[in-house]
């Protein structure tokens, strides 16, 4: 058994767990912080100490998402958290502190990977959208298995505003939609990347997937739409595969 530790760093909270790579399982409980209100890089450095802090029987690298472009671990955008992340180099931020490697990747590009393995993409072809729907909306596509990174398709423009302002789980309670309500925002969010990608399956994660059963079914799209398996874990178990995989994990077979 290799394991990861794998943490998610979101808009409301940062959550961290290990991870057995190979079967995509929690290796023990998920441990969860609020994210600093300001979210800057030091503050949010301080929380994922305090996580990879709590899980000190494990070692290795540690895979680390971000609400945001990322490439080559370099943060790019950050829509949803401190604008002081532009142009950080992640790995080199948190490496530093932690004195281990880190894989730092796309926080839906990672939930997406874990639904491709182990969840509710496994063994679908064709183009698949996973959107992780919460504080924002992050978007993976894939096609045939393989990952398009860094797609930003929650800022997709509909009437005139980004579509995460409609269509995410923060949209619904700030405005208290009903939950009839808000599958017709997701349903005219999905119409629309429908008609532009023609997806074979959209899959829904983030914080309102375990929800899902309280909306989906009134959304009436051509596409086939259903919730996320792994649910709202999605992202710790793929950034903690991703690092395994990149960097090598901890075997404790």
């Amino acid at each position: 058994m290799s394991v990861v530790l794998g943490i998610d760093i979101g808009g409301t909270g940062i959550k961290g767990a290990p991870v057995d790579t190979l079967t995509g399982e929690l290796q023990g409980e998920r441990y969860r912080i609020p994210t600093p209100k300001h979210g800057d890089p030091k503050a949010v450095l301080e929380v994922v100490v305090e996580i990879v802090g709590h899980f000190s029987d494990v070692h290795g690298p540690i895979g680390v998402t971000f609400p945001g472009v990322v490439i080559n671990n370099v943060i790019h955008t950050a829509a949803n958290v401190e604008k002081t992340w532009m142009g950080v180099d992640a790995h080199e931020l948190f490496a530093q502190s932690l004195g281990r490697p880190v894989k730092m990747m796309n926080d839906a590009d990672a939930a997406g990977l874990a639904e491709m393995r182990f969840g509710a993409g496994k063994g679908q072809h064709g183009v698949v959208i996973m959107l992780t729907m919460g504080t924002g909306i992050g978007s993976a596509v894939f096609l045939n298995g393989l990952l398009v990174p860094n797609t930003e398709l929650g800022h997709l423009e509909i009437d005139g505003k980004d579509a995460e302002i409609a269509a995410s789980g923060r949209a619904r309670d700030e405005e208290k939609l009903s939950w009839k309500k808000y599958a017709k925002r997701v349903e005219h969010y999905l119409s629309r990347l429908d008609a532009l990608l023609w997806p074979d399956l959209v899959i829904i994660g983030g914080g309102i997937s375990k929800e899902s059963a309280k909306f989906l079914d009134d959304v009436k799209v051509r596409c086939r739409v259903v919730s996320a398996r792994l649910l709202n874990n999605a992202g710790i178990v793929g950034t903690a595969v991703q690092a395994g995989e990149e960097l090598g994990g901890t075997d404790l077979r």
